[in-house]
């Protein structure tokens, strides 16, 4: 049995409970259908295609948890199977369609996103709030800012329509969630150390 993380081995909080090939797979399908159930919480924003969705707040938590390799494999499931049909988007849609149109950059920036926040895990930021915080902020902000460049050209807005519909509504749930995860992993982090102590 592998030992638990530690504050100098630069794991991440799966490396300590994976020990097979199937229980890493059942991982990455777990983070994917995490982020497929909390897409379902979904907020519409008046004037917005995009609805406030937990979806990121998912993105964020699951890459810091996996790392970046199994943080971007749950990603790249979910939006498999996701245009495959599954309805695992928000309010329940699904489609390649969905990924084309003109919100599906704030979907498929979930891979860049997922990559940073796993390497940054990876080097320890999610293992204290005052780093954690910051890190999946910039996971949120990241996601919006590829999504709303997206929306602007699939939609064919000018820049200032384009962040007041896909960006500005945003900040106080990104913040949020941001502010949720940078609570909850460093909470994880202290559990895990002390249940290995």
């Amino acid at each position: 049995m592998s030992p638990l993380p530690s504050e100098s081995t630069h794991r991440v909080l799966a490396d300590g409970f994976v020990h097979t090939r199937a229980q890493e797979g059942a991982l990455v399908l777990g983070a994917a259908l995490c982020t497929a159930l909390l897409a379902q919480v979904a907020i519409p924003v008046p004037g917005s295609p995009v609805p406030i969705t937990g979806q990121t707040l998912a993105v964020v938590l699951t890459a810091a948890a996996l790392g970046p390799g199994r943080g971007l494999a749950a990603q790249v499931a979910y939006l498999l199977l996701g245009g495959m049909g599954l309805p695992f988007f928000a309010k329940g849609a699904s489609g390649w369609g969905a990924l084309a149109g003109p919100t599906g950059g704030f979907l498929v920036a979930f891979l860049p996103a997922a990559l940073l926040v796993g390497l940054a895990a990876r080097h320890g930021y999610d293992r204290r709030w005052w780093t954690a915080g910051p890190l999946f902020l910039a996971g949120q902000l990241l996601i919006l800012a590829i999504g709303v460049s997206w929306l602007r050209v699939k939609a064919g807005l000018d820049f200032a329509t384009a962040l007041q519909k896909g960006f500005v509504p945003f900040i106080p749930g990104g913040l949020i969630k941001a502010a949720i995860a940078g609570m909850v992993m460093p909470l994880a982090w202290r559990f895990v150390l002390k249940r290995r102590d």
